[in-house]
């Protein structure tokens, strides 16, 4: 079922984050949060999501939730300055807004 192929994929990500959590060194605590975040990134893909909202992108109310507005030498209005939380979707389905600072 649809949940079970879900949870095969998640599954894996919640093994690493135990490991990391018994690493004290804290290089090897960074090395494995950013393994576990590629697998995350991977496994979202695996279940058809699509990350959005990057800098440099054209701000679009049907994906993007602006929560700051800058004026910003160098910038198009309506461009993208900073992404403060990745917005996501399956589909035509809107799972999260990206949450960005656009220039005016």
């Amino acid at each position: 079922d649809g949940m079970g192929d879900t949870l095969e994929k998640i599954l894996p990500l919640v093994d690493n984050l135990d490991r990391a959590a018994l690493y004290e060194d804290a290089d090897k605590v960074a090395k494995g949060v950013a393994m576990i975040s590629r697998a995350a990134a991977d496994a979202l893909t695996a279940l058809g999501v699509e990350e959005f909202g990057a800098v440099g992108d054209t701000f679009d109310p049907n994906l993007h939730n602006a929560v700051m507005h800058v004026e910003e030498e160098g910038r198009a209005e309506g461009e993208i300055t900073a992404v403060h939380q990745k917005g996501y979707k399956k589909g035509d389905r809107i799972l999260r807004y990206a949450m960005v600072t656009v220039a005016n």
